[in-house]
Parts: structure tokens; sequence; C-alpha cells
């Protein structure tokens, strides 16, 4: 099926004779011209807490400038934020129904532009732990909890319409290092070899590292919460079987 969603592993990369070719883990070859290598150059990562952050904070989604007072009539800074910056959150204000972050003196940017990470005062009702996992799925954003305090944060991707990831309390259910996602329905098939760090916690629904895309901070997926490949090796070896989510 042509599809952009079609991922598959090589062990190596071989030349002979001016022919360069793929060696698939499945023992297939292919040329490059039937494909592209995916990786992102530099790769996301999230943020480890040794105490929980007095301010609300987040990352820059997508170059844009601030502004000296909230508001869309207020005139451009010349500072410019670029994505992946993280900033801090010293307040916030709506002006004209659109809600702006005070992220320094006189530097205004609106909400939409920040994936925010507002950390939790307790822990949610049903968790029996000091341990959770909690997805925004407004802000796209993931953050651990431990002994009741913030200890990691980063962007993710979860679902996108008409595939959500399911608002509520669940529970790790299964942890695997590599697993091969794909959907057979013609017109919205996939194939996902090697999919890192996966962990189940709703059904078909896991948190899991994802090679393909680097637009975490947006919804993506089919319904998984998609995390940069390194953030989920440390979160599936920081959490077991029966972590809240």
């Amino acid at each position: 099926y042509p599809s952009n969603h079609l991922y598959v592993s090589y062990t190596e990369l071989v030349t002979q004779e001016k022919l360069t070719l793929y060696h698939l883990r499945s023992n297939w070859w292919i040329r490059p011209d039937g494909g592209k290598l995916a990786r992102y150059d530099p790769p996301f990562q999230g943020l480890l807490f040794s105490s929980t952050p007095q301010n609300s904070f987040g990352w820059i989604l997508g170059e844009v400038h601030s502004r000296p007072s909230p508001g869309v009539n207020a005139p451009e800074n010349d500072t410019t934020y670029y994505r992946f910056m993280i900033v801090q959150i010293y307040a916030s204000q709506q002006v004209d129904e659109i809600t702006w972050n005070l992220i320094g003196p006189d530097e205004w940017v609106e909400s939409r532009n920040i994936a925010r990470v507002d950390a939790l005062p307790s822990s949610p009702e049903g968790v029996s732990t000091g341990r959770w996992i909690a997805v925004n799925l407004f802000e796209q954003t993931l953050t651990v909890y431990e002994n009741n305090r913030l200890i990691f944060a980063t962007m993710v991707s979860t679902g996108i319409d008409p595939f959500w990831t399911r608002p509520g309390l669940f529970q790790i259910l299964e942890k695997l290092e590599t697993e091969t996602m794909s959907n057979s329905v013609t017109d919205d098939f996939y194939y996902l070899e090697d999919v890192p760090w996966t962990m189940y916690f709703d059904d078909k629904r896991a948190l899991h590292g994802a090679y393909w895309h680097n637009w975490f901070g947006y919804p993506q997926s089919h319904g998984c919460v998609n995390l940069s490949p390194g953030d989920a090796h440390w979160l599936y070896n920081w959490a077991g079987v029966g972590e809240y989510v």
C-alpha cells in the first residue's frame, strides 16, 4: 500500500560496485531510492528535576516573537524564540479571549505557542501511590511524579481526530522493548517496525518512542502517546507494570 507510515528497520548499509542497499531485519534488501533514513538532528529530549520547579514552564512550539504587553495589538519585540526553547511562565492574562503567558520582563507570548507544564500539587483521584505518569492532552505534555514530586517532564504527541487518546485513569498493562505496530485498513494503512520502549496502558493504546516524526507538542498519533526515543527509554526504565497513567 502507498503510505507515509511504512517504516522498516535495517541492520547494515552495503555498497558494492556503485550499488548501495539497505539490509533489513526481515532479511530483505532495498535500495536507498526506495526510502529515506528516519533521523532527526538534534533529537528532542525532556527534562529531569531534582525538585519540583517553583514556576510553570514550557517549550516553544515554533518560531515566535514576544510582545511587550499581552494582546495582538502590541508590537512585536526584537527577541525571537525558536522551537524546543525552554521558558518559564511567571503569569498568564487573557485579552480578547486569547491567553498570553509572561515568560520574562515585558515578554508576552500567546499560550498556543507554548507546550505548558503546571506541576500537580497532589496525586490524582484514584492513584494509591506517590508514583504516576500524567499526560496532558490539551498541552501535549507528559509529567512523571515520584514521592508526589515532579521528577520528569517532556512533550508528547497523542491521538488525532478520529483516533483520540482516551482520557481517564489507567495502569500499565505490558512492557515491550520493541514492537511492530500496523493497521491493515487500506485508507489508513501503516506499518512500523521496532517501535521502541512500548508500554500498553489502555487496550492497544501505548506509551512508546516515535522515530518517524519530530512533531512533539502536537497531536500526531493513532491514539498512542508518542515520545522521543530517548524520553521513551527513560520512562520505560522508570515505570513498572501497574504504574498509574
